[in-house]
């Protein structure tokens, strides 16, 4: 995954969870509950909320690690091949 997609899903993924900590909050603030009910919902919604992030994050940053990993991997295969080629070159 190029710099620009990694960039690129970073940025979808924080304005979902900005629109999600929106609509969630307006959904909270009008519903008719008591204000202890609503102090409650807003944590625990919060919570969720930070949770998701953390999850989501951790899911980005392992995807992220495999592919640098598989990059890494196909340099050294190509430096290998490249090498093999030298060795044939030279050896004719």
């Amino acid at each position: 995954m190029s710099d620009e997609a990694q960039d690129n899903l970073a940025n979808n993924i924080g304005w979902f969870v900005a629109g999600a900590v929106v609509g969630m909050t307006a959904a909270i603030l009008l519903a008719p509950q008591s204000g202890k009910k609503t102090r409650q919902l807003i944590s625990d919604k919060t919570q969720q909320g930070k949770d998701a992030v953390t999850e989501t994050g951790k899911e980005v940053y392992d995807r992220s690690k495999e592919m640098i990993d598989k990059g890494r991997q196909l340099v050294e295969d190509a430096a290998d091949l490249f090498d093999r080629g030298r060795k044939l070159v030279r050896g004719l």
